[in-house]
Formats: C-alpha cells, sequence, structure tokens
C-alpha cells in the first residue's frame, strides 16, 4: 500500500512538473517574436485556466527569481488575468471554472513571498493580485493577511515595504467600521515611522503611506463616532503626524521630496482640516504657515516657468497609477487646501484675515502662460472655450479665477478691498518692470484685468458703500485705455473690462471704448483681438440696455453688426457660437437697425441652423437670432418669405432625407417665432406650417421631435388658438383634430413613458383655452388617455407632469371636476377621482419647480375649502396613506428592507390638510435660510467657534446660483414661459397664503373636531409657529 501511494506521489509530482515544463514554455512562446508563434501560444494558455494546478504554477513561477525577468513579469500579468475572471463566481468579469478552494489557499501562501521581489513591476502585480483576492478572502478565508502585512511592513526592507504599501492601499479601502477600530491603531503608527525614514524609504512608498493616512482619516471620521475617532486619532498622534507632514511639505524637490508626495501630503492635511480640526490643537498655525510659503514659493516658480519661461521646467513624471506629478497638480491641492479652510468655519476667519495677500498671490496665478497665449494665438476656438465663464477647461489660471471667485462669494467687503489693493501693487510692479524692459510686463496687467472684470459688480457696490476708495474712472482712462495698443492680449482684455464698466463711465470715455470696439472687430486685427471686441459689444449692449446710456449706442450699432457679420462668415464653431449671441443682444437694442439688417441676418439664420443642426448650442443660437428678429413685428414678412417655406420643406420631407436633429430644430424654431410673432398669425403659419408641423411629428417616435412639437403646438395654442379652432384643412379637419392627434400621441402606451412628460403642460393649455368650446368626448378621451398613462407611469417627472392636468382643472371648476372625476372609471381604484387624488397626495412633497407647486398647492386648497364647505361625500369617502409606521427598536438597513411599508389611513381632506402644513414648513425654513447671495455683512469681530451657520451656500443657493455676481430665483427658470408669467397663481407668495387659510381654519370647530386628532407633533409645531 505504501508502495502504492508512493507510485501515486511521484506520478502526480511528475505530472505537475511536465505542467510546470509546458506552461514555461507557452510563456517563452508569448515572448517570441513571431506573431503566428505567439498566437497558438495564447490559444493554448486560455485552455489551460481550466486547470486547477495552472493558478498555482502561476504563483510560483511569479515569486521564483530562477526564471528570467521577462517570463516572470509576463507570469505576474496571466496571474492578475487569471484571479479576475476565475477566482470567484461573484466577480463581475467572471468566466468558468472557479479556482478550486485548495489552489486559492495554495495561491495565498505563495504570493505574499513576493512583495520583496526587486523588481517594482513584479512587486505591483503581485501587490494587485492579492489585493483583488483580498477583496473577496479577507477576513474569512485569509485571516492571516492583515498581520502578514503589519509584519511586513516592520520589517525595514525597502522592497518588502513598498509591496506591503501597494496591498495596504487597497486593503484599507475595504476595512468596515467594526475593523477600523482594531487594524488603524496598529497600522498608523507604523506607518508614520515608515514615512519619516525619508534617507530609507523611496518616495513612492512613503506617498503610499500618505495615501493610507488619508484613506483611514475619511474612514474614521465617516463612522461618526466621536469616542473612536478621539481613541484612534489622539491629539498626540494627529500632533507628530501633521509635524511630520508639514517637514515634508518644507522640503525642497529632490531625493527625498517631489510634487507628487508634496500633493498627496496637501490631500492630507485638507482632510485633517475639515474631519478632525479640534484634535489638530497647536499644529494649525504651523501647517497654514508651511502651506502659506509653498503658495508664495509656487506663485514664483510659475511666474518664472511658465508665464515668463525663464527657468526649465522641473521634470515632470508619473506614479506607478499613471498619475502625474507635476508642478501643476501641486498647486490645484494648494488651492484646494485654502477652500477646505473656506469650508470649515474654524478656520475661515484665517482666510478673511489674509485676503489681500492671498488676492495678490492669485493674481500672479492668473496669468497667461507662454504655452497658453502662443495656442491662443494660432487657434480661436481654444481662446473662446478657455475664456468662457463656464469652460470645461482646467488650468491654474482657470482654478485660481476659481478660487478668487469663491473667496469674493464668502467676503464681499474683505475681498473687494483686498482686490483694490492687489492691483494698485501689481500695477506699481509692472510699471517698474516695464521700465526696466521686462517683455512680459503686460501680463500682470492682464490678469488685473480679469480679476476685476469678473466681480465688477461686487466693486461698484463696494464703491458705493465706500468700503473701498479707488477712482474707477482714472483707472479706465488713464491705465486701461492705453493698454489698447499693447500687446494683442492685453488689448483685448483692456476692451474686455472697460465694457464690464460701461455703466459708470463718462459719456466721452464711453464713446471713446465704443470706437475702439468698432475697430477692434476690423478683419485687420488678431483673431484674440476680435474675439474680445465681441465680448465687449455683448457686455456693453447687455449692460447699457436697461439704462439711459443705451442712446449712445445707437450711432455705432450699424459699425458693430457689420464688423460682427464679417466674422460670421468665416467663423469657427466655437466662435460662431459667440458671435451668434452677440448679434442677438444687439439686435435687441433697436427696432430700427434691426429691421435694416434683416435681410442680411435671416438668411445667416437659416444657414447656420440648417448647416449646424445636430450642434445643440450653435443650432439654439441660429433660433433665439431668428426668435429676435420676430419679437420686433418689422421683420415678419421677410421671415414668411424666407424662413417659413424652409421650415415646411423639412416637416414634408420624407424622414430617410432629414435627420431627427433638423427636424426637431425647425419645429423648436417654429414655436419660437410664433410665439414672438403680432398676432393673429398670417395664413401660411396656420395653413400650412401647423399641419405640416403636426403630421411631421406623430409619424416619429423622436423624444427631441416629439417634446418640440408638444411646445410649438402650446405656443400656437396661447397666441392663436382662435385661428386653429375655425380653420379646417381640405378634408375637414380643424386645429382641434390635430392637437388632439399630437395629444394622443404623447400619452400614448406605445410610446415610451418618458414623451408624456411632454404632454402635461400642453393638455392642461388645451383644456384651459378652449373650454366649452371642447365636446364632452373630447374632453373624457384626453383625460381617459391621461389616466392609462398615469397608472402605467414610474418615474415622478411623469407623474407631476399628468397630475399637474388635474390640478390645473381643479384650479379653474373644482365642482365639475370632481363630477367628472367621480363618474370616470378607473382599473386602479373606485373611481378616477380616487386614483388620482391617492397618487397625488403620495407624491405632493415630490413635486419640484416653483410654479408647479404653487399650481399644486393651490388646487389642494381649493379641494379642502370646496369639500368642508358642501360636505361631498364623493371626497369624504376617500381614504389615503396618512403617516408612516415604524416598527419600534433599531432600524437597520437589512431589517428596513426586509419589512413592508406600513402607513395609517386617512381621510383624503384630512391628508391635504397635513400637506398644506408640510409645505408651510418648507416656506418657513426657506424664509429662514433665504438671504441675498452677496448680502454685505458688517464687521462683527471674530468668528465663534461654536456657530453652526458658517456662511457657505445651501444646497438651494447652488441650484439657483447663475453667476458669482447674483442669484435667480426658481422661477427664473420660467421666466420664457408665457402661460407661466401671466398666471395669476405664479404670483402667489405660497408661505401668505397657507398661512392665511389654515389661520382661519385652524379656529373653526371643523378643525377642532376632525382635524386636529390627526396631527402629528410636527404638524402641531407648524400650527404654533403660525400662532407666535
Amino acid at each position: 500500500m505504501a508502495s502504492l501511494n508512493c507510485c501515486k506521489m511521484s506520478a502526480q509530482t511528475t505530472s505537475k512538473e511536465n505542467l510546470r515544463a509546458h506552461v514555461l514554455e507557452l510563456l517563452g512562446a508569448l515572448l517570441a517574436p513571431d506573431h503566428g508563434t505567439r498566437t497558438a501560444a495564447e490559444s493554448q494558455i486560455k485552455s489551460l485556466e481550466a486547470l486547477n494546478e495552472f493558478g498555482v504554477l502561476l504563483a510560483e513561477i511569479t515569486v521564483n527569481t530562477e526564471h528570467s525577468l521577462a517570463v516572470r513579469q509576463l507570469s505576474s500579468l496571466i496571474l492578475k488575468h487569471y484571479v479576475e475572471i476565475h477566482w470567484i463566481k461573484l466577480a463581475d468579469k467572471f468566466q468558468p471554472p472557479e479556482t478550486s478552494p485548495e489552489a486559492k489557499s495554495l495561491i495565498r501562501e505563495i504570493l505574499p513571498r513576493g512583495l520583496g521581489d526587486g523588481n517594482s513591476k513584479i512587486r505591483s502585480s503581485i501587490a494587485y493580485a492579492i489585493s483583488a483576492i483580498a477583496h473577496w478572502d479577507w477576513p474569512d478565508e485569509w485571516p492571516q493577511l492583515c498581520s502578514q502585512l503589519i509584519q511586513t511592513i516592520r520589517s525595514g526592507e525597502p522592497d518588502l515595504v513598498h509591496g506591503a504599501m501597494r496591498v495596504l492601499t487597497e486593503f484599507c479601502r475595504e476595512l468596515t467600521d467594526t475593523q477600523i477600530p482594531h487594524i488603524a491603531p496598529v497600522i498608523l503608527p507604523e506607518l508614520l515611522k515608515i514615512f519619516v525614514q525619508q534617507d530609507h524609504f523611496s518616495i513612492r512608498t512613503r506617498s503610499r503611506a500618505v495615501e493610507i493616512f488619508n484613506t483611514c482619516i475619511c474612514m474614521i471620521h465617516t463612522m461618526g463616532d466621536m469616542g473612536m475617532i478621539n481613541n484612534i486619532l489622539t491629539p498626540n498622534f494627529i500632533s507628530e503626524l501633521t509635524q511630520a507632514l508639514t517637514k515634508a511639505l518644507q522640503t525642497a524637490n529632490g531625493p527625498t521630496s517631489d510634487f507628487g508626495l508634496k500633493k498627496d501630503i496637501l490631500k492630507t492635511l485638507i482632510n485633517l482640516v475639515r474631519n478632525v480640526p479640534k484634535q489638530m490643537g497647536e499644529t494649525v498655525p504651523l501647517v497654514l504657515t508651511t502651506v502659506w510659503q509653498e503658495l508664495i514659493n509656487g506663485a514664483e516658480y510659475y511666474v518664472r516657468k511658465d508665464v515668463n519661461c525663464s527657468e526649465e521646467d522641473l521634470e515632470t513624471a508619473t506614479d506607478s497609477d499613471g498619475e502625474l506629478l507635476s508642478f501643476g497638480s501641486l498647486v490645484y491641492s494648494i488651492f484646494d487646501f485654502i477652500e477646505s479652510l473656506l469650508d470649515c468655519h474654524k478656520f475661515r476667519k484665517v482666510v478673511k484675515k489674509s485676503l489681500d495677500e492671498l488676492i495678490y498671490y492669485l493674481i500672479m496665478y492668473m496669468q497667461v502662460t507662454e504655452e497658453q497665449s502662443q495656442i491662443w494665438m494660432q487657434n480661436p476656438d481654444q481662446f473662446v472655450e478657455d475664456e468662457d465663464e463656464e469652460t470645461f477647461s482646467f488650468s491654474i489660471r482657470i482654478s485660481a479665477q476659481d478660487l478668487f471667485l469663491a473667496c469674493c462669494r464668502d467676503f464681499k467687503k474683505e475681498s473687494s478691498s483686498g482686490l483694490i489693493i492687489a492691483i494698485q501693487r501689481h500695477l506699481s510692479e509692472a510699471q517698474v518692470k516695464q521700465n526696466n524692459g521686462d517683455q512680459n510686463w503686460w501680463k500682470i496687467h492682464e490678469a488685473c484685468y480679469l480679476a476685476i472684470g469678473s466681480v465688477q459688480s461686487l466693486v461698484l457696490e463696494a464703491l458705493e458703500r465706500s468700503y473701498v476708495q479707488f477712482d474707477i474712472n482714472s483707472f479706465v482712462t488713464q491705465v486701461v485705455f492705453n493698454n489698447l495698443n499693447s500687446a494683442d492680449l492685453l488689448a483685448g482684455r483692456a476692451l474686455w473690462v472697460a465694457s464690464r464698466f460701461s455703466k459708470v463711465m463718462p459719456r466721452d470715455t464711453l464713446m471713446k471704448f465704443l470706437e475702439a470696439t468698432v475697430h477692434g472687430l476690423d478683419e485687420s486685427h488678431s483673431a484674440v483681438i476680435r474675439i474680445s471686441a465681441v465680448r465687449a459689444v455683448f457686455a456693453y449692449c447687455d449692460h447699457l440696455s436697461q439704462t439711459d446710456l443705451v442712446q449712445l449706442l445707437n450711432p455705432y450699432l450699424s459699425a458693430l453688426l457689420n464688423g460682427l457679420l464679417n466674422i460670421v462668415t468665416q467663423a469657427s464653431i466655437e466662435v460662431l457660437a459667440l458671435v451668434l449671441e452677440t448679434i442677438r443682444v444687439v439686435l435687441s437694442i433697436n427696432t430700427e437697425i434691426t429691421t435694416q439688417y434683416q435681410d442680411r441676418v435671416i438668411p445667416i439664420g437659416i444657414a447656420v441652423f440648417l448647416k449646424y443642426s445636430n450642434d445643440p448650442l450653435v443650432a439654439s443660437l441660429a433660433s433665439d437670432l431668428l426668435t429676435e428678429l420676430a419679437s420686433h413685428g418689422t421683420c415678419n414678412q421677410q421671415l414668411q418669405e424666407k424662413l417659413l417655406p424652409t421650415l415646411i420643406s423639412i416637416f414634408n420631407a420624407p424622414a430617410d432625407k432629414v435627420t431627427p436633429g433638423l427636424v426637431a430644430m425647425a419645429i423648436e424654431i417654429l414655436g419660437n417665432i410664433v410665439r414672438k410673432m403680432k398676432q393673429p398669425l398670417e395664413t401660411p403659419f396656420i395653413n400650412s406650417a401647423f399641419p405640416a408641423m403636426v403630421k411631421c411629428a406623430v409619424k416619429s417616435d423622436d423624444n427631441a421631435i416629439l417634446q418640440n412639437a408638444g411646445e410649438c403646438t402650446r405656443a400656437y395654442i396661447s397666441v392663436a388658438l382662435d385661428q386653429l379652432l375655425i380653420w379646417a384643412d381640405a378634408d375637414g379637419n380643424g386645429g382641434a383634430f390635430y392637437i388632439m392627434q399630437l395629444i394622443s400621441l404623447l400619452l400614448s402606451p406605445k410610446l415610451t413613458e418618458h414623451s408624456a412628460s411632454f404632454a402635461g403642460r400642453l393638455v392642461s393649455l388645451f383644456l384651459g383655452k378652449a373650454g366649452d368650446r371642447l365636446s364632452n368626448g373630447n374632453v373624457e378621451e384626453i383625460l381617459s388617455s391621461v389616466l392609462l398613462k398615469l397608472e402605467h407611469s414610474k418615474t415622478l417627472t411623469v407623474a407631476q407632469s399628468l397630475l399637474l392636468i388635474f390640478a390645473h382643472l381643479f384650479n379653474s371648476r373644482t365642482e365639475s371636476v370632481v363630477s367628472f372625476l367621480s363618474s370616470l372609471p378607473c382599473t386602479s381604484a373606485e373611481s378616477a377621482l380616487h386614483y388620482v387624488m391617492s397618487e397625488w397626495c403620495d407624491k405632493q412633497t415630490m413635486f419640484y419647480g416653483s410654479y408647479d407647486r404653487k399650481v399644486s398647492t393651490v388646487a389642494l386648497s381649493k379641494i379642502l375649502e370646496y369639500g368642508i364647505a358642501s360636505n361631498d361625500a364623493r371626497l369624504m369617502s376617500i381614504n389615503v396613506k396618512g403617516d408612516r409606521i415604524f416598527s419600534e427598536g433599531i432600524r437597520t438597513r437589512s431589517k428596513t428592507a426586509k419589512e413592508p411599508e406600513k402607513w395609517t389611513m386617512t381621510p383624503l381632506l384630512v391628508k391635504i390638510y397635513k400637506l398644506l402644513l408640510n409645505e408651510l414648513q418648507s416656506q418657513f425654513e426657506s424664509s429662514m435660510k433665504e438671504k441675498d447671495f452677496f448680502e454685505w455683512e458688517e464687521d462683527s469681530g471674530d468668528e465663534s467657534e461654536n456657530d453652526a451657520d458658517d456662511g457657505r451656500q445651501t444646497l438651494s443657493d447652488l441650484l439657483n446660483e447663475n453667476s458669482v455676481i447674483g442669484v435667480d430665483s426658481e422661477s427664473d427658470f420660467d421666466d420664457d414661459d408665457s402661460e407661466v408669467t401671466s398666471d395669476p397663481i405664479n404670483q402667489i407668495n405660497l408661505r401668505d397664503f397657507i398661512s392665511a387659510l389654515v389661520s382661519g381654519f385652524a379656529s373653526s370647530e371643523t378643525h377642532n373636531n376632525h382635524f386636529v386628532s390627526h396631527l402629528n407633533d410636527e404638524e402641531r409645531n407648524v400650527l404654533y409657529q403660525l400662532s407666535t
């Protein structure tokens, strides 16, 4: 028997050795220069993946230093791939078979031996494989991994530590809140020991240590347990860590430091400041001083290297993950650190007190680099894109400007003062440089103009309040005007910044700059000057259009339009977009000039729309241009003769001859000009354009076409419903027939749910304006389709759009709608009324949009008032979901997921009342937070550290923010919708409206007898707030 076992073992060993030899042979073949040999080897390697021994052999070959480096590297790469696809069935990339438990155990035992390999690429591959395995197997199947890694980093062997650090980087991201308290206190001190040994460990190993610090600090903070945070991140440890980080930050680039390490250090300091500011204690001044010095040194280096190109670039490298380790990455981290101080109330005052110096250095970073300058001179499109306020480009200049604007948002008074001081200082220094023959003196002028022009409203308000002393007129006339003959980029920026301050210029100065702007549009100038002049034209028209100074523009409008139209004919796409927008705003100034230039502008608008119909930005700008012409009334005949035939031909064209984008844009243009034209509409718009548009739309299932068709039809209903209702085509089908066709399509069950979101306002407007001119059959057909679509809707957007149809109806004729819905059958409830009210009450708190919330809330109040006054049994009999019922005890995520939701059942009118109180509470909270985005605050001394309000933006601020200079209200999104702006409901103040209703109702006997008992504590508190 023993002899037999020995024979089996010998055979197994021989078989494994044969397989090993075969794998080594295939690995060698994969490295062969012959393509056919490599292809054959790849196929055989693939077939070996089914063998249990294959993964084990790859691991053994990878860690065996007797094999050639090329073979080991290739083996490590194949092993990584093997682990990804065969380790466990749960993996996204899994392919059968799954590795056996025995093979997994052997691989887990073998791989850690290779972490200290002398070749960094092999270490990296092994570390990746270990991390991938640990993701699935630790701690259950590989409990000793953590202790192995800790033992490894304690070894002090540089290669071994580097390999372990790569594993730890991924390993720490997998830690849970129950594991962190046990592992972090052990790992973090060991990592700190590695980090401070700068002469023993490489920069990248130490950088990994910092990255792991960062990961652990974030995870510990996220746990939210202050006791645990204090136990792990003790003041002593944080102090020691912070001192080590700041010392390394002060180290010059060389064998022990580089930009990448400093970037990682700053990321960690940012998280310390944000997450554990109290634990940092007395180390904060050291950190701030060090980062401040980096900011200063970086600015001076940036000017020498990038702006003036007077110094060779330090070596730019990439780390083992391919991330760029450049000077720019360090600067971005410095800016992020400063912004983190703005986010932390404890440190905001540090930034506030340093704004003079900070803005001075930020302007240095805002200077245009030599590389940017050359690119812009050669590529006008790039210049337009980089200098756009909403650019997606990224550079040190843009990042510095963003931080500057953030400071201006948070500290208006101090920022305006600091900006003026910084500009005066820079201009003085630039004068010295210019006198000394420095060819780059102009770049700081350009950056100063960029800074002050970006916040001109802030500066003007500061001057008005006498917070700063600055002669803006002297600045414009003696400094800016003199730069018009300087370098092209400075001359262009001078034109732009002057236009930003046109409201406060003396008339003679304004006229000089207008003449210079006209001259700047001339084709003899470079592209950057002409583009800057275009921007200046836009600013002049935009800023002066609502002032008495607008008359000063009239003598120049013709010359400005000539210059702009000349640019259009030769402009590339980004420049074209800018010029089209500017032409539109020029045309808006003077109807006489618009009429004079319509023969040139209309063909350009049509040509651009046809050529760029698939470019949403350019096509929409062409549409805006044609719409502007329509709004003046004097261009209607030309639009009818030149534009309308083009649109109709697109509508009538076979589907395979026109793109969906072209059709959608043609429909949008028709709707826009119909809204703006004088009424009544000319006959071709009714007889030809409208039916052609609807016929085209009902043949399509393209969302953009259907959405635009809905909006275009809404425009027709808004301005020309009477004309449509008396018109009929050759077959006797009138306007109502065409409208019904489109509505039926938008609500059709055959189309996607998304199409119904375009139907809500269209149906509401049609029913509201047509009124009794629609038959009961038509109304029932429409509302039945709405109900059917609502029953199958799954998204809030669609449900809200459809429910608002009923809200509009209730607002105009409450009792009639109650009667109508009560008689309408519904498959989901006893009646359509029951179903609609149940869905409405369930989703009301999730409705979004100022106007829609007002319409819905007012409608609910009317239903409540009607129900109480009439005691209508059809409403009284309806019960809907009331308050959520929660089970007692701790509610975990898993427990919540397993338990079905439970709700109380509440009478409909009570639920409506509760919803009104909920909305009133929201209005109270909004009023508390609501303040002018740039509300000037008086200096109140040191800020309290315990004050919860840190002066940052609320979410609604961010959603509503339009620019650094102001905030638009929610209703501004509907400013172009005439139905919304003209609806009296839109003018209602919801807080006052609900307060008046509730105050009157709360004192009634009905309220006390039938409603109060249903209110929860929050709702009772609203009543208390209202009474006080």
